[in-house]
């Protein structure tokens, strides 16, 4: 056996999560392919991804929203909404205007309220998808609870935020 050979690790660790009932997993799975299947009909039926239809939902809900409040409100980088926006304003479904200190509020054009009108039912199809086997007491439990997880991811990722910048000093 040459070293490489004696560094490979060849046997299953004994210490290792369940796949089938580690939580994250089971989420980040579920997810993805719900993710996969919505990105896929957008793609087909509008030539649109996943990503621009979360700009448009979140433009529906909050018209003048900055490129950076998007962000923020769906958690995602700022880079993946900006592609986004160039996508969605050379396809006149947005507008960037001119706002205060130089913030750029964005709104739906008439065509961007069509598209999401049309958008609309596939990712409402996602939550069916989810919320099919759970009464309305069960689906009310699972948003708070979930919305209570957010929360704390939320809280320990400024906290985790917070211990390297102070490391880094």
């Amino acid at each position: 056996m040459d070293r490489l050979d004696q560094r490979i690790q060849w046997e299953p660790l004994q210490n290792t999560v369940d796949p089938d009932n580690f939580t994250p997993r089971l989420l980040a799975l579920l997810s993805n392919a719900l993710v996969w299947r919505e990105s896929n009909e957008l793609r087909r039926r509008f030539g649109l991804g996943t990503n621009d239809w979360r700009v448009i939902s979140v433009l529906a809900l909050n018209p003048g929203f900055s490129a950076t409040e998007v962000s923020e409100f769906i958690g995602v980088n700022k880079a993946v909404v900006s592609k986004s926006v160039n996508t969605l304003v050379g396809r006149d479904l947005i507008v960037l205007l001119d706002g205060p200190r130089g913030s750029r509020p964005m709104y739906l054009t008439t065509e961007g309220v069509q598209m999401h009108d049309d958008m609309l039912p596939i990712s409402m199809r996602g939550q069916d998808i989810i919320l099919a086997h759970l009464s309305p007491d069960e689906i009310t439990s699972l948003n708070a609870l979930l919305q209570r997880m957010l929360v704390d991811a939320r809280e320990l990722q400024i906290l985790e935020n917070e211990t390297a910048a102070s490391r880094a000093r």
